[in-house]
């Protein structure tokens, strides 16, 4: 196969991580603002908490539809929409005056039409641009939201101590207009495929009989399904509660954002080791590695109370998660016919950040029941825990050997 990896696939990636890092910003003002949020409008957590999910909904939805665009017609279309709906809603909200309007914003604007637009599309449309260092550069892309992670926690706790949640929200949604917008113009190329129309013609590891590792493919994307919402119930806990747990811990809520930016800093440097480990290993055995890694980490959380205790966990949790998502993505390319591509993608990482939105409510809510965070990770390790059995089992079939692949797509 002629390689067409390019350096325009590299501007492509490079264009798709900063837009990325940049539109997970919006969550991550409700994360690290929880408090003085929910102080504000007298709520209890789980309102903020909600907002945070319904982001995550939304944006799931939102990848699906953008996902069967983008295959059509590049990623131009959408990432123009979803930088102009990501710094319109965070703005939205900033002025926002109830409880309806407050989640109404995060949902629709943040959530469905904004980053719907970035993550699942951007990672589906970069592999489309690489038939070797495929890994690499999905794990890049992804990279981007860890990124967010990295930086936005520390820039929010600062203005928000400084001028409050709703001017950190106002300005930050300036700031996305005025940096993706232009980025988007970077996706406004087709890949190679879908300028041939050709991109039928690679089916997968579908065999003969239409069977992928001995099952039906839906069967198969199911279990992707089921595995990625387990994994990202319990990712989500520590991730949106973890300033505020340290805070009830008695450390200054500084500590908590520093512990959170170092966690998703770590996981940004996981990301790129999971790229290159995929590329060798396959993206299944990485997959089942980084989801054992969590789990420890998860563990490890309900059982350290010391502020350097927490800074050692939320390293090693960084570095044990931070490759899991993008996995996801890399498996589908390798089973799946590509011209499924954007929608099983689509669907794989709806379930993803449903995942995300049912445990950042759930540690929210669980908080408001028993007073503490600990009951949280329990249920967030039971999640963990089916989540690794889903992939044993797909990676136990893989080495199974296989009946000849088809020749045409499924």
């Amino acid at each position: 196969m002629v390689s067409i990896e390019s350096r325009y696939g590299w501007c492509v990636a490079a264009a798709s991580t900063v837009m990325i890092a940049c539109s997970f910003g919006a969550s991550y003002v409700v994360v690290v603002g929880l408090k003085p949020i929910a102080a504000e409008f007298d709520w209890p957590r789980q309102i903020p908490s909600a907002a945070y999910a319904l982001t995550m909904l939304g944006a799931g939805l939102g990848g699906i539809a953008m996902g069967m665009w983008s295959d059509r017609v590049g990623m131009g279309g959408p990432a123009r929409l979803g930088a102009l709906m990501i710094g319109t809603g965070a703005i939205a909200v900033g002025f926002s005056e109830g409880i309806y309007s407050f989640l109404a914003a995060h949902f629709l604007l943040i959530g469905l039409l904004g980053n719907g637009a970035m993550f699942s599309p951007m990672v589906s449309n970069t592999t489309r641009w690489f038939d070797k260092n495929r890994g690499m550069a999905v794990a890049i892309v992804a990279s981007g939201q860890s990124l967010a992670g990295a930086v936005w926690p520390k820039v929010f706790d600062h203005t928000i101590a400084t001028y409050g949640w709703r001017a950190s929200m106002i300005g930050y949604g300036i700031f996305a207009l005025c940096l993706m917008l232009p980025l988007s113009l970077v996706l406004r190329r087709r890949p190679p495929g879908l300028l041939r129309g050709d991109d039928a013609g690679e089916p997968g590891r579908v065999d003969l009989q239409g069977r992928l590792l001995g099952l039906s493919p839906n069967t198969v994307q199911t279990l992707l399904c089921l595995a990625i919402l387990g994994c990202c119930v319990a990712m989500s806990m520590p991730m949106v509660h973890i300033v505020a747990h340290c805070s009830d811990l008695g450390f200054p809520t500084e500590r908590g954002a520093d512990m959170l930016a170092i966690l998703l800093f770590c996981a940004f440097l996981s990301r790129i080791c999971y790229g290159w480990l995929a590329d060798r290993i396959g993206g299944l055995s990485t997959l089942l590695m980084g989801c054992s890694l969590q789990l420890v980490g998860l563990a490890l959380f309900t059982s350290v109370d010391s502020l350097e205790a927490l800074y050692a966990v939320s390293v090693f949790y960084g570095l044990g998660y931070g490759g899991i998502v993008p996995m996801y993505a890399l498996i589908v390319r390798e089973m799946f016919p590509q011209r499924q591509l954007g929608w099983r993608v689509g669907i794989v990482f709806l379930f993803g950040t449903g995942g995300m939105a049912i445990g950042g409510y759930l540690g929210g809510l669980l908080f408001d029941l028993s007073g503490s965070y600990a009951i949280a990770f329990l249920v967030g390790i039971l999640f963990n825990l089916v989540n690794v059995g889903i992939l044993s089992l797909l990676l136990w079939r893989e080495s199974k050997p296989e009946p000849a692949l088809a020749r045409a797509s499924a």
